[in-house]
């Protein structure tokens, strides 16, 4: 089934008032596309999960497109602070966000839990921490094998998964390398999966080098052709990360003021991607452009 569509398309048929979502990528394969086009289609009230929400999550924040954030570290990494989460989670904010937050690897375990179809899940951790006592969702169980009390989370459920890849065929089989991150139990655990791809190849290519496919396009509802989708998060084998744009955006986002007039620009002043790319400086893409490190092929034969 050919299930390509565009990134508004997309969103428009998977991502509701009041959804909860995972916009995954672990260092790369951040999908911003998708993030900038939750919030050009005034979608709000989301549950907004991820084990390191960073700068495309603070943007969904400060649009006013959350109402709930479940995390584990939050932060723009190797800079600072996110300021929409800081100004939301203060007690003087009106705006107060609800938060719920974890470990990574309990966050991981929630998604775990969901992928292999289990109510929870149990892990040896939060003994040497205050997380427990303020997240009523992390309960313990005795081990019926040994006597030990372990920490448990229960199964979590995302309504909608966005998974950005490299690339990936119609039917939605996604091929990645590089940092995997939790995309594969991200999908897994979602009720809907919309792939997002720098490249739109042959299934034929896609059956040649099997091992890649992470995701398999029987889970996947879209598929999103998005060049440059990620930035200025990086993309493995096709461009680096805009080390650039993360040290600016501290003193962007840092007041409200100059953060709605960088979403005005950026978000809300194009109709999509494309409209964003070409309101970067000059040059910058190509600057950003890998060099070739191509990995030797295997065989498979037998």
């Amino acid at each position: 089934m050919n299930k390509l569509c565009s990134m508004r398309e997309a969103i428009s048929a998977s991502v509701k008032h009041g959804s909860s979502l995972v916009i995954d990528g672990f260092t790369h394969l951040i999908c911003f596309a998708a993030g900038h086009e939750i919030i050009r289609q005034g979608i709000q009230d989301l549950t907004a999960i991820r084990l390191t929400p960073d700068l495309v999550y603070d943007q969904l924040i400060e649009a006013g497109a959350v109402r709930k954030l479940v995390f584990s570290w939050a932060g723009n990494p190797g800079v600072g602070s996110l300021h929409a989460l800081r100004r939301r989670s203060e007690a003087s904010s009106s705006e107060r966000l609800e938060l719920e937050e974890y470990s990574h690897f309990g966050l991981l375990s929630r998604l775990l839990a969901a992928s292999a179809g289990l109510p929870f899940w149990p892990l040896s951790n939060y003994q040497g921490g205050d997380i427990a006592r303020v997240n009523p969702s992390i309960k313990t169980v005795r081990c019926p094998y040994t006597g030990r009390e372990l920490a448990t989370v229960p199964a979590l459920h995302p309504d909608v998964a966005i998974i950005h890849c490299q690339r990936a065929d119609a039917e939605g089989n996604a091929q990645v390398w590089g940092l995997l991150g939790s995309q594969k139990e991200v999908a897994f655990a979602a009720r809907k999966v919309i792939v997002v791809a720098e490249e739109i190849v042959p299934t034929e290519l896609i059956r040649k080098d099997p091992n890649r496919t992470l995701v398999p396009g029987i889970i996947v509802s879209h598929v999103v052709h998005e060049p440059w989708g990620c930035h200025p998060s990086f993309v493995q084998g096709f461009h680096d990360r805009d080390n650039d744009f993360y040290v600016k955006w501290e003193d962007i986002s840092r007041q409200p003021e100059t953060y709605r007039a960088w979403l005005e620009e950026f978000v809300y002043g194009v109709k999509d991607r494309q409209g964003y790319l070409s309101r970067l400086e000059s040059g910058l893409l190509d600057k950003l452009r890998a060099k070739a490190r191509v990995c030797a092929g295997v065989d498979y034969g037998y």
